[in-house]
């Protein structure tokens, strides 16, 4: 596991866009054991930081999952999220998918269990970072379709949460959102020497001041597609920290693993 405030995966405490001003909730429970952007996100916690509050409806793909983790809708009935936020594979009833709202206290809330995890085959702390979350009913609500090439890996993305918006915070009631410009590969191996580039992507500003954090792990980093649509390019995974200067936030690349995703969807019935 990696250091808890030097790689933490970014789990309850972890996409925490760094966020100054915004009032924090108590928090909530943290990801589970193998957390990325908080490797001991099992033990922290982070928001979007430096973001604003999105707007009711704006995102309606994000989900909040109770073990302190976001996640994207992939289907109405299945939450893509990151490999550190989950068990292993199998049949799980004790995660609540919150989705609907960006005001998580709403009682419009949408709250459905699961019934089966499955993990990323292979996971063990590095890489392979995503897993898929099968609810016991559908949510209707839009999905958010995934990249499957390597064309949208650059530019600038959107990233959002619940997470801390401030390194060591609390989690969030409400949704922040921030944008992040991409990284190429050779400049974030220079701050991550661990980092696995086919595996995954980096993004964020060399001075720091905005990044996911504890709480965020899971969710999606999307931009538009050429139709303008959202396409999500990345899965909030970890990073040192929280919008620290020259330590952008490493995302699970999504292209790399859509063929392996999708064939896991069919296989569980999403």
């Amino acid at each position: 596991m990696r250091n808890i405030w030097k790689s933490v995966k970014r789990s309850a405490a972890v996409l925490a866009v760094a966020l100054a001003g915004f009032s924090l909730m108590p928090g909530t429970a943290l990801a589970q054991p193998d957390a990325p952007r908080g490797a001991q996100e099992a033990q922290a916690g982070l928001p979007v930081v430096g973001g604003t509050r999105a707007a009711q409806g704006e995102f309606p793909f994000m989900v909040r999952l109770s073990m302190g983790c976001g996640g994207a809708l992939y289907t109405q009935t299945l939450v893509l999220t990151a490999a550190h936020c989950v068990g292993g594979t199998g049949a799980n009833t004790s995660i609540t998918a919150t989705a609907g709202v960006v005001d998580l206290q709403s009682s419009s809330a949408i709250k459905v269990r699961s019934t089966y995890v499955y993990r990323a085959p292979g996971y063990n702390g590095t890489g392979k970072d995503w897993a898929l979350i099968k609810l016991a009913q559908p949510i209707n609500l839009p999905t958010l379709k995934i990249a499957e090439t390597t064309a949208y890996n650059n530019g600038t993305f959107t990233i959002a949460g619940w997470g801390a918006a401030v390194e060591g915070g609390s989690q969030q009631r409400y949704l922040l959102k921030a944008t992040v410009p991409f990284v190429d590969d050779a400049t974030c191996k220079s701050a991550y020497s661990e980092l696995v580039p086919n595996e995954e992507i980096c993004a964020g500003y060399n001075q720091g001041g905005v990044d996911t954090c504890q709480g965020d792990s899971g969710g999606p980093m999307f931009r538009k597609d050429n139709a303008g649509q959202w396409i999500q390019v990345g899965i909030v995974s970890w990073g040192y920290g929280c919008a620290r200067p020259g330590y952008p936030g490493v995302y699970t690349e999504v292209s790399t693993f859509a063929s392996a995703i999708k064939s896991a969807a069919a296989q569980i019935g999403g």
